[in-house]
């Protein structure tokens, strides 16, 4: 046999062992993390009970947090803490605190912020993970609809950092970390509502960045091109030509996959977090730099649904 060829047959062991040995680490490495950054430190959690909620209320809650989850079902966030409860060892963790919490009422927000002040007194990071989504032209969408995702996407938001804040400068320490969409740094047509409140909330905190970090209080941003839910969404992202700017893959970042870079970057406190390929980062510049060519490439996508349906 050709020496060439038997050095390549045992080599190939070889390397994809060393591969799985490395994501092994990795995985591991990321768990410690995980376990010495949060332990016994107040975490709070909004829509718990999303994909991505409950990841990081799994990797959280393992790694000793004391968790306080929020959510617009108290049944379905019993059933969470059920499930952390049977996966974990009760001996290291603390039993979650639960908060009935709805952006979109906000006539209910000063209770709520209370209830979560009260669970231990102060928090020490706090995660908002809530979002709502609308995809139809401008002039379908209603005033009441518009408010209603601004009251999600961001006066939702606001009043809860708003209502915690002074707490966390009496301590002067805190994290605050936003789960955003990339739109709000870029906007896609057919979502001119989301991407507005996703604009502002992102704006909100950018600014809020400079104003705390003073007092010892970090603000982070994260913004991912969208969290996988179904196959069905996935598919129908692919049908125009826009939807490169914002799909990593075919079914977009996997919740788990978003809660490693949420540890990621409640260690290193990193200030904004861009989870996205190539493409739509470039888009990202493209908007600040050459902003004609990216308006024509969003009217190019306009035309080219436009023409699809009439097929």
């Amino acid at each position: 046999m050709d020496p060439v060829w038997t050095t390549t047959i045992l080599l190939v062991p070889f390397v994809v062992v060393l591969t799985a040995g490395f994501f092994y680490l990795y995985g591991v490495i990321v768990g410690l993390l995980s376990k010495t950054s949060v332990r016994n430190k107040v975490v709070v959690i909004t829509d718990a009970l999303s994909g991505l909620g409950k990841e990081c209320a799994g990797l959280f809650h393992k790694g000793g947090a004391r968790l306080i989850l929020c959510g617009k079902s108290w049944e379905k966030l019993e059933e969470l803490v059920d499930d952390l409860a049977n996966a974990s060892d009760p001996t290291v963790t603390f039993p979650p605190k639960l908060v009935l919490l709805d952006f979109g009422d906000m006539g209910s927000m000063p209770e709520a912020i209370t209830e979560i002040l009260e669970c231990y007194g102060c928090l020490d990071i706090l995660i908002f993970n809530s979002s709502m989504k609308v995809k139809a032209p401008a002039q379908s969408v209603s005033l009441e609809v518009d408010k209603l995702l601004m009251d999600n996407n961001y006066f939702g938001p606001v009043t809860l950092a708003k209502g915690v804040l002074p707490s966390m400068i009496s301590r002067r320490s805190g994290h605050l970390l936003l789960v955003n969409s990339i739109q709000g740094k870029i906007a896609v047509p057919f979502r001119t509502a989301y991407a507005a409140s996703k604009h502002a909330v992102q704006a909100f905190f950018d600014c809020l960045r400079a104003e705390v970090e003073e007092y010892g209080i970090s603000v982070s941003t994260i913004n991912h091109t969208f969290i996988s839910r179904s196959a069905s969404e996935a598919s129908e992202a692919s049908r125009s030509i826009w939807s490169l700017l914002y799909t990593k893959k075919p079914l977009g970042v996997s919740p788990d996959e978003a809660a490693t870079e949420i540890v990621k970057t409640l260690n290193n406190k990193r200030k904004e977090v861009v989870i996205a390929p190539s493409l739509p980062k470039v888009a990202i510049y493209a908007r600040s730099f050459f902003p004609n060519v990216f308006f024509a490439v969003m009217a190019a996508g306009v035309n080219n649904a436009a023409a699809a349906e009439k097929m």
